[in-house]
């Protein structure tokens, strides 16, 4: 064990959550903006791919060799193809030492710590997950779980709402028929602030 395994455990998790939120993009979805400034979601995916490529090569030293992006820009074929370059980079990370995590890269203008500049991948990620969320809402769809529940799976902790998330962590795209059923919002409030409707 090396003090820096939390955030290769950080990695490995926030790589499944990018799937299971794409996993929930409805395939006639991908081309359509939920707000005019907003990205498609193809546009997400797109992006996803081409700057974790970068930034794993260029500021980490991480090269597995594969393309940035798929040959085919379908939903599916972006879960397949990032689902094999972030396993392909998490088998690189598991092996290395505490003294790589430590070590400077330059990142953009700066010089950062590699476990610094890892972190930041692992939000820049996640804010751009949350902003597909946002879109997938909009447009009506329930969600999963991508770190606690959502309304969808029962509104807020206390009133014993769960974490349910879209497919376990050998399928997060459900694509083996492993997708849980949501048991929807209840009769609690799903959140701490409802509206006079109770919601």
């Amino acid at each position: 064990m090396t003090r820096y395994d939390f955030l290769v455990e950080t990695y490995r998790t926030e790589r499944l959550k990018t799937l299971s939120v794409w996993a929930q993009v409805p395939d006639d979805r991908m081309r359509e903006r939920a707000e005019h400034r907003a990205r498609t979601p193809l546009e997400h995916m797109v992006h996803q791919c081409l700057s974790e490529d970068g930034w794993m090569r260029t500021m980490l030293g991480i090269d597995i060799g594969r393309d940035a992006l798929p040959a085919d820009e379908a939903r599916d074929a972006f879960i397949a193809h990032y689902g094999a370059c972030s396993a392909d980079r998490l088998v690189t990370l598991e092996g290395l030492p505490e003294i790589w995590f430590e070590a400077e890269t330059q990142f953009f203008e700066e010089r950062r710590s590699r476990a610094w500049v890892l972190t930041r991948r692992c939000l820049h990620s996640a804010h751009h997950r949350g902003q597909l969320n946002a879109a997938i809402r909009a447009w009506g769809r329930p969600l999963y779980s991508t770190y606690g529940p959502t309304a969808d799976t029962g509104g807020l902790p206390k009133n014993g709402a769960r974490t349910i998330y879209r497919g376990d962590t050998a399928d997060p795209a459900g694509a083996h028929g492993g997708v849980p059923a949501l048991p929807g919002t209840g009769q609690s409030p799903v959140t701490e602030r409802p509206d006079a409707d109770g919601r």
